[in-house]
């Protein structure tokens, strides 16, 4: 990172300006990410330094400063390139040194890259520069045009005639216009405003399903067409199913080209004009169209990604049961349904399978199955996986739990996507080796339950299907920004250093995938950890690595009390400066918050930030953020889509959101769609600004069609209707209907855990 170091004074103050961000605050975090800091530790523990700039900001720095070190490094291969070849002036260079976007800089690199021979090149070989340089001048000659085109007449270079020179001439000129970066830079602009993204189906094309039927005929504004359009239309043309053109009145790329190049008016008009016109149809149309179909695709994708980043998030950050004890189901109807238990920690205690879809009696064996182990396990809560025969074991456990009036225990449908790629993966041989792949699916499944985080982080984000046009988009930028969602929810959640697994730690601020191995290892050589700084002796852990991982890593009734708690080890002083204060012990302070309350912050040795953030930690010692966990209820007669009539209120839950709606597992093992304009009875923009990802929502079926498996709801119609403006009222939701039998479970379930 040595290089943030050398960034020019005017690239700082650019990305200060562009992204907000105070200079001082820009140079702090320059300085501690070039000191080796990660973005959670800075955001978390140096608020003083960085002026409380958040971890968005500071990830936003670090990507900003990402671009400019690959545009340094880019323009000095460009300026050696140019100067090789002798033709750097002074004012050339400025300009490129001036340049704060690559594409303006490679625009200004294009004349002198080395291309392949083309018209242009042969007309230069031929000797007819000086013509062409004459009719870019529009300068009035000693002779008329057709007299100085005769003198280039010369049958040994290849120009017979009058004619053959000029229009050589013009090959030169249309290139040069073509390699012009000012006239480049207003093409593209032009396009983007009023070019029209043109979509056909080809008459051979077969799309069976009729996946991309609205494209078949379709034209929208480039500068409007959303990126899940555009997606959808680059994925339909990779399936050969569509073509789309960038469509353009060509006589507004040319009047804007004979805008900027006709000066004065002369015999040389005419050539002037017709190259103008042959660059546009021979040279410019197609490279402007290619720039602007990449800069689609760059677009569409970071829309697709953030997409994908904001629905990780939140689906990282579900909330989650707790520390019981859980069977987890993974159903299936010839195969059986497996079962595995873990216990409070998520160790895996015992596994079976029952067989409730193959025979008359099979519901009754099932039964017995499930009494046995539950009560040799002291079983709390069931988690059912919501693939194949799902619903129909929901069912079967639902009612199993009714006649033995267990109202204890709860059951859950718990998504399993990803389930099957954890149990044939490294990571699940590692913990698993003895064990079948779909009894590791089981387990997983209940641990999803217990914790999702610690689990999701097992599987691939790209295989949880959260994603939109996941496949279609650069796949190196996703798994960055995916890798960096994964360590933003990991170190706001906290790890407890004695129970989470190394697949787990190495998202931890300033820990590797090594160091996490060693941690692991140690601790199963050694024992538990009892203290932060026993961390040191671990392998691979020295002082830097400590400072950055420590206060994300959490030690539950260790011999500090501080070291359960998000506290850093360097403020452990500052902690025993306001005990002493107080006359009390670090112990009492943490299980008397109202203590706190008569700390004189003016005689303590912190800095305003980190001292709100101590007191804040120690009034919930070790609090996790993630909201309380709420169980889904599905409707008992609703589990195929047929069953899913027009009119339906049902509850679900958010699977995925994308920029046109959400979609709602209902329980029909098909996801319905709820459109962005059914998700609120205002205007949004964003469906994000409705829904997450996790969330349990009330909606209404508006239709449910079992040959394309498609069903639209929505939750706008559930609504009370929008206030009259000047009302000063907002909508509000319509009043919550009676708790049914499974919203008690979940409550009962809750005042359980507490």
């Amino acid at each position: 990172m040595s290089e943030l170091k050398t960034l020019p004074l005017e690239i700082l103050q650019h990305v200060s300006q562009s992204i907000d961000v105070p200079m001082h605050g820009l140079s702090a975090v320059i300085a501690l990410l070039n000191d080796g800091g990660t973005v959670p530790f800075i955001a978390r523990y140096r608020k003083e330094a960085t002026g409380n700039l958040d971890e968005v900001k500071v990830r936003e720095i670090e990507e900003k400063l990402a671009y400019f070190r690959d545009l340094l490094a880019r323009r000095e291969t460009i300026l050696n390139s140019i100067d090789e070849q002798g033709k750097l002036t002074d004012e050339l260079k400025a300009r490129i040194e001036r340049c704060l976007e690559k594409s303006e800089m490679e625009d200004l690199y294009l004349p002198y890259r080395p291309k392949r021979r083309t018209k242009a090149t042969i007309a230069r070989e031929k000797g007819l520069e000086p013509l062409a340089n004459y009719l870019w001048a529009q300068q009035t000659a000693e002779m008329p045009l057709a007299e100085l085109a005769a003198t280039f007449v010369n049958a040994e270079k290849g120009v017979a005639s009058i004619d053959e020179a000029l229009e050589g001439a013009r090959h030169i000129v249309a290139e040069t216009i073509c390699e012009d970066a000012d006239l480049r830079k207003a093409l593209r602009q032009l396009m983007f405003e009023e070019g029209m993204v043109t979509c056909r189906k080809p008459v051979d094309a077969v799309d069976e399903q009729e996946k991309f039927k609205m494209y078949y005929e379709y034209r929208e504004p480039v500068k409007t067409i959303p990126s899940h359009r555009m997606l959808a239309i680059r994925r339909g043309e990779a399936e050969g199913v569509l073509f789309f053109l960038l469509d353009m009145e060509a006589q507004h790329a040319i009047g804007t080209l004979q805008s900027r190049i006709l000066r004065a008016q002369g015999d040389w008009t005419p050539q002037l004009m017709a190259a103008i016109e042959d660059c546009w149809s021979r040279l410019l149309n197609h490279s402007i169209q290619g720039e602007i179909r990449l800069e689609l695709k760059l677009r569409s994708d970071a829309d697709a990604i953030a997409v994908f980043r904001d629905n990780l998030h939140n689906l990282l950050l579900s909330p989650p049961a707790g520390p019981i004890s859980v069977l987890g189901i993974d159903p299936g109807l010839r195969t059986g349904c497996k079962l595995a238990v873990v216990d409070e920690t998520g160790k895996f205690l015992a596994h079976d399978v029952m067989y409730p879809f193959t025979s008359k009696s099979g519901p009754e064996q099932a039964a017995k199955v499930l009494e046995k182990i539950m009560a040799q396990h002291n079983v709390r809560a069931i988690a059912i996986g919501n693939g194949t025969a799902g619903r129909e074991t929901d069912q079967l456990v639902r009612e199993f739990l009714r006649e033995r009036k267990l109202d204890q225990v709860f059951a859950v449908t718990v998504s399993e996507s990803g389930a099957s790629v954890y149990s044939a993966s490294d990571v699940a041989r590692q913990e698993f080796p003895d064990l079948d792949l779909t009894v590791r699916g089981a387990i997983s499944i209940a641990r999803r339950l217990q914790d999702p985080l610690s689990e999701l982080v097992k599987v691939d984000p790209k295989s949880i299907g959260v994603g939109q046009y996941q496949h279609d988009v650069d796949q190196r930028n996703l798994q960055q920004s995916l890798e960096s969602v994964i360590e933003t929810c990991v170190n706001r959640v906290g790890v407890d250093l004695n129970t989470s697994s190394w697949t787990l730690l190495r998202y931890v601020s300033g820990v590797t995938e090594r160091t996490a191995v060693n941690i692991v290892k140690y601790r199963d050589e050694n024992g538990r950890f009892h203290s932060r700084a026993q961390l040191m002796k671990v392998p691979g852990v020295g002082p830097k690595t400590f400072e950055q991982a420590a206060g994300f890593l959490r030690i539950r009734n260790g011999e500090n009390p501080l070291d359960g708690t998000a506290v850093h080890p360097e403020s452990y002083a500052v902690v025993e400066q306001i005990a002493e204060s107080l006359k009390a012990p670090v112990a009492e302070l943490i299980a008397r918050p109202e203590l706190l309350e008569k700390v004189d912050r003016t005689q303590l040795s912190a800095g305003a930030f980190t001292l709100n953030d101590i007191l804040e930690e120690l009034k919930k010692p070790g609090r996790d953020p993630r909201d309380k966990f709420v169980a889904p209820s599905f409707a008992d007669g609703v589990r195929e889509i047929a069953d899913a009539q027009p009119g339906m209120v049902l509850e679900g839950v958010v699977t995925n959101v994308t920029k046109f709606g959400a979609f709602v597992d209902i329980g029909v093992h098909q996801d319905g769609l709820v459109h962005i304009s059914e998700l609120s009875n205002r205007y949004i923009k964003d469906p994000n600004e409705a829904v997450k990802v996790g969330q349990i929502v009330k909606v209404k079926v508006l239709s449910a069609d079992v040959k394309t498996k498609r069903i639209a709801l929505s939750i706008k119609a559930l609504l009370q209707p929008e206030a009259r403006p000047g009302k000063g009222q907002s909508a509000k939701p319509a009043p919550k209907p009676q708790l049914s039998y499974e919203e008690k479970l979940a409550l009962l379930a809750k005042k359980f855990r507490g």
